[in-house]
């Protein structure tokens, strides 16, 4: 009977070994699936946080104008052979206009003195006709 108890003992505890065993293991999985879920809902608050933070960015840039870049500046670059050329042009042009006013100056001379010899003529005509010229 005492063979008969220990055997029976010891199943029990072999029992209960095999039931502690799982029982961690089980523990072990509750654990992990609790940290899991810990770790997830630090990631649903991050998340939320991330998408508050674009949100605010996109209400901001709304209601900021359009920023508009000026246009390029350029920058002219003066060297002698460009002034030179500039006096050059203005120089000719110059002259140009100075020959164009003497020639019409001269027109407007040629013009007076056929103006006054027709004036001249005119009036000859008028004083023979008239009878006042010379007999």
């Amino acid at each position: 009977m005492r063979a008969l108890s220990l055997r029976l003992l010891l199943v029990v505890l072999i029992v209960l070994v095999i039931l502690i065993r799982k029982a961690v293991v089980a523990m072990t999985d509750i654990t992990k699936a609790s940290a899991e879920a810990v770790e997830a809902a630090r990631q649903g608050d991050q998340f939320a946080v991330i998408l508050a933070a674009i949100q605010a960015a996109q209400i901001i840039q709304a209601q900021q104008p359009a920023h508009v870049s000026p246009p390029p500046v350029t920058v002219q670059q003066s060297n002698g052979a460009g002034e030179a050329g500039k006096w050059m042009a203005i120089a000719v042009g110059g002259s140009m206009l100075m020959v164009t006013v003497a020639f019409a100056a001269v027109a407007l001379a040629i013009a007076a003195a056929c103006t006054a010899l027709v004036a001249l003529v005119v009036y000859g005509i008028y004083r023979d006709i008239r009878g006042g010229g010379r007999r």
